[in-house]
């Protein structure tokens, strides 16, 4: 017998917490979470609650976890998207249809005694502007920082419970020296550059909280129009500059400007997750020298947000800035940059990573079903 009980006191949190271990046994590709980090999920000074909501749910059979979900409810979806949509997120669980299904059940009653909701989307954790969707194709790979990773399974079990898939989420590999040694790309680059008077430059350290300020205002303009996007909240933004700031190379994320105006941006890191692979979710006691010692040993990097201000869209600024964190890249040693993630029907996002001889090696879907 298959029983769901919402997440209830430190116990249950610490199940909830390390459940995944149970799954990704053995798995090579798998990057453990930072238990310190995961566990501010459950603390009400996450940003996310200034404006959502999430129950969490265990599943056991015989006294023993078999699954996890999280029911969640977005407030800034609801007044910038659709009003009716829900979420679920978090979703771990063995290969067990009865199980997924018994765990969607839980999820989907909490959802629906609310009284407003009438479809699902997942998987969020815990919304599109965190660690989203469900890793459809690109199984034989570890996944890139903060990107999402599952077992195949997964998308069967999700299928099983009559989930349809709304949106796929591509990744791009991107081979950083075909990329910046192609003499065409380089010289299109200073034409933009000298056409409309760009001049660029890396983050500022000593004015990260300005610069956060210009990163915020471009990514909520250049994504506004986009499916599905919401923007992030001023406090969500000081949380990630505070996570971010230990771990970023300043070179990989460039503003440019025209006529004094920033109007476009690049914010690419280090794979990190390549380091976190080897500290198997535990950052202390001694782990957290490697974040030092390591700095320079990546072979990947993301890029994560590359966006243009509307009215100086078409204009090659997008191409620019990926060329020259790009050439940074290079200069520290990195071979590969992933580009993620990017709608499908983007065309411009898709059409800069192709520019750059891009090709999707990963698809992540949206899930959705009727509530």
């Amino acid at each position: 017998m298959i029983q769901v009980q919402p997440v209830n006191g430190k116990k249950d949190q610490k199940a909830f917490t390390m459940f995944p271990w149970k799954i990704y046994e053995g798995d090579k590709h798998w990057v453990a979470p930072l238990i310190m980090d995961f566990k501010t999920i459950f603390s009400p000074k996450h940003p996310f609650y200034e404006y959502g909501t999430m129950q969490h749910f265990l599943a056991r059979r015989k006294g023993e976890v078999v699954g996890r979900i999280t029911a969640i409810t977005n407030g800034l979806h609801e007044e910038h998207q659709e009003k009716d949509t829900a979420f679920v997120g978090f979703f771990e669980c063995i290969n067990d249809q009865d199980v997924a299904n018994a765990l969607f059940d839980a999820a989907f009653d909490h959802l629906r005694k609310k009284g407003k909701y009438k479809r699902v989307y997942g998987t969020a954790n815990p919304s599109i502007s965190y660690d989203y969707g469900l890793l459809i194709d690109g199984f034989d790979d570890a996944p890139r920082i903060m990107m999402t990773y599952n077992p195949k399974y997964y998308v069967d079990l999700v299928n099983g419970y009559g989930f349809r898939k709304l949106k796929n989420l591509f990744a791009y590999r991107l081979d950083v020296d075909k990329a910046i040694n192609h003499p065409k790309l380089s010289r299109i680059n200073e034409l933009v550059r000298k056409r409309y008077n760009v001049s660029l430059r890396p983050l500022n350290l000593k004015k990260l909280a300005e610069d956060v300020k210009i990163i915020q205002h471009i990514y909520t303009r250049a994504w506004e129009k986009n499916w599905g996007d919401v923007p992030m909240t001023d406090s969500e933004f000081k949380e990630l500059a505070k996570a971010f700031k230990p771990l970023a190379d300043p070179n990989l994320i460039q503003f440019a400007y025209i006529n004094n105006e920033p109007v476009a941006i690049i914010v690419a890191m280090p794979d990190w997750y390549e380091v976190l692979k080897s500290m198997n979710g535990r950052l202390f006691p001694f782990n957290f020298l490697k974040l030092l010692t390591q700095k320079k040993s990546h072979t990947w990097s993301r890029v994560i947000l590359l966006g243009t201000l509307p009215e100086y869209r078409n204009k090659g600024l997008d191409g620019l800035l990926c060329y020259e964190a790009l050439k940074h890249a290079k200069e520290r040693g990195i071979k590969y940059a992933e580009g993620s993630w990017i709608l499908e029907d983007n065309v411009m996002m898709n059409r800069a990573m192709q520019n750059f001889f891009g090709e999707v090696y990963k698809t992540y879907g949206i899930f959705e079903k009727a509530l």
